[in-house]
């Protein structure tokens, strides 16, 4: 274990703020949840919310994955204090973010109904309805979103992070008290249900874009930028990006899309299954959002001990942050095992019986495999992308997800008809063995990459 305290201080004044940031993100995802089960059409209504966030999250989980794809970089050029060629890259990253972004928006405008077909059966017409009341607005967050997420992700590799605690607690407060009013026409306004959930959140997204554009070229002075430097675009850099960053974001991309998929196949097999998928995944997030955060300060404090070229450090520190990754891991999943009823009664599920038994059924399963999904998504995401082993990372992930995932789920639900809670297990197989492969990896030095250029960078 390592005995530097300056070691300790960074990476926890890194991931706490991070940690924050997700746990708010998910209050605010609950507190839609939770409140749209509020309505007359309870199971109906969360399963057509639910459904369109999966969507959704296939976008944010890409929009995250390049913005962690740029981490690869600034993190080892942070390490040389190289400020020139981090003002280059964020310039590259927050383009690719906006294009990624309008596309996005592009389709949900044109085709909604084809895209929300992806993720419900066309027979479940009450759910479509809803979800393409919902999806009509909550696609326009997508271009905030993109902003925000590509500013502030980058600001974190360079251990700027004051930000996230004011955005962070001004989205949920919010986000929240807009749902209360429009959801169910509150204070003088009309009740809009499920669409009421979306303007509310649209209406967050602006004003933490807002906040962090402000802060990020006006307030914080560790990088000396402005929004002029956005225009410029380093070629070079742009090619290092494409090699080593961009392979991050398309990891995210097609794992989300693997989630996407996974939500498609539920949304087969009727609204109690999405509903209860639905509370499941929520947990599966409040169980992780403290090692992912983690995982990002492990990226910075990894990727600067490898761009300076202390490999030796970058060892002793990953050797550290795998026991940190599995304590934790320990920590959370029995939390998850013991909040599993409490959490499922926040959704009013159990005025339905069906949801609330299959619900915390999934839950327990998740509990199980949580160990392992906490050790070896952070040791990926954290030490070896900080270390620039991303192409790893994404060969492993498309191996399983594609391999072992997609084809074990379609056969649970379609060919042998197993119960629901086996066709959940199975959607998360792959977390019962990618641990191993994690931890055999880091015990070599193969997972050792410095991608930084040498020489100026004007």
């Amino acid at each position: 274990m390592i005995r530097d305290r300056e070691f300790y201080k960074t990476i926890l004044r890194i991931s706490l703020p991070a940690a924050f940031q997700s746990l708010v993100s998910f209050l605010v995802v609950v507190a839609d949840d939770v409140m749209v089960s509020k309505l007359p059409n309870a199971v109906a209504a969360q399963a057509a919310v639910s459904q369109v966030n999966s969507i959704t999250a296939f976008y944010t989980a890409t929009l995250t994955g390049l913005v962690s794809g740029s981490s690869v970089l600034i993190a080892q050029y942070w390490g040389k204090k190289d400020m020139a060629r981090i003002r280059r890259i964020f310039s590259v990253v927050l383009w690719f973010c906006a294009l990624v972004s309008l596309l996005f928006v592009a389709l949900a405008r044109l085709l909604p109904e084809q895209v929300i077909h992806l993720v419900i059966d066309a027979q479940e017409t009450d759910v479509v309805a809803l979800a393409l009341e919902y999806f009509s607005v909550a696609c326009w967050t997508y271009i905030p979103f993109a902003v925000t997420t590509s500013l502030v992700g980058m600001l974190r590799s360079i251990e700027v992070v004051r930000i996230t605690l004011a955005t962070t607690v001004t989205t949920l407060l919010l986000n929240v008290s807009l749902n209360y009013a429009l959801i169910f026409g509150h204070f003088g306004f009309p009740a809009m249900g499920v669409r009421g959930a979306a303007v509310a959140t649209l209406v967050a997204r602006l004003v933490e874009v807002a906040m962090v554009w402000v802060y990020t070229f006006y307030v914080q002075k560790k990088l000396a930028i402005r929004p002029r430097d956005l225009l410029r675009f380093d070629g070079a850099l742009g090619r290092d990006y494409a090699r080593y960053g961009l392979p991050v974001g398309l990891t995210d991309m097609q794992w989300s899309l693997i989630g996407m998929l996974k939500a498609a196949i539920i949304g087969q097999m009727g609204a109690v299954f999405m509903a209860a998928n639905s509370i499941a995944n929520n947990m599966a997030t409040l169980g992780t959002l403290f090692t992912s955060a983690l995982a990002g300060g492990a990226c910075v404090v990894v990727g600067k001990a490898v761009g300076r070229g202390d490999y030796d450090t970058a060892r002793a520190y990953s050797k550290t942050i795998q026991i940190m990754f599995f304590l934790i891991g320990l920590v959370m999943a029995l939390l998850v095992f013991l909040l599993r009823a409490p959490f499922t009664r926040l959704y009013g599920s159990s005025a339905d019986p069906e949801v609330f038994q299959l619900s915390t059924t999934m839950i327990a399963i998740l509990a199980v495999t949580l160990v392992g999904t906490c050790y070896h998504a952070s040791c990926f995401v954290g030490i070896n992308r900080g270390a620039g082993d991303s192409r790893f990372v994404a060969m492993v992930d498309m191996i399983c997800g594609w391999l072992v995932v997609l084809p074990a789920t379609l056969l649970a639900a379609f060919v042998f008809r197993w119960p629901l809670p086996v066709v959940f297990l199975c959607t998360r197989i792959d977390q019962c063995f990618k641990w191993i492969i994690a931890l055999v990896r880091l015990r070599g030095d193969k997972w050792i990459r410095n991608v930084t250029r040498e020489g100026d960078a004007a």
